[in-house]
C-alpha cells in the first residue's frame, strides 16, 4: 500500500505544479507563482524572462517522475528476485 500511496502523493504534486487556472484565480494579492510568473512574462512577449521559471517547473515536476520510475524498478527487480528464490 505504501507504494500505491507514493505513486498518488507524486502525481498529486505534479499536477498541482503545473495548474495554471485554478492558482490564477486563488492567488494571494501580492504573491506570485512559478505558473502565474510565467504566464504573464509569455504573455506580456518577455520569454526570456519566462524561460527560467518555467524551467524551474519542468524540473521540480521531472524530479518526483525520476524518483518513481525508480521506485518502480526497484520494486519490480525485487519481486523478480523473490520469484527466482
Amino acid at each position: 500500500m505504501g507504494g500505491s500511496l507514493l505513486t498518488a502523493l507524486m502525481l498529486v504534486f505534479v499536477d498541482v505544479m503545473k495548474e495554471l487556472p485554478a492558482t490564477i484565480v486563488i492567488q494571494p494579492s501580492n504573491f506570485d507563482t512559478l505558473a502565474v510568473r510565467v504566464y504573464r512574462y509569455a504573455s506580456d512577449e518577455r520569454l526570456v524572462e519566462a524561460s527560467a521559471p518555467a524551467l524551474a517547473i519542468v524540473l521540480v515536476g521531472l524530479l518526483p517522475v525520476i524518483f518513481l520510475s525508480w521506485q518502480i524498478a526497484q520494486s519490480r527487480l525485487r519481486s523478480t528476485k523473490v520469484k527466482r528464490s
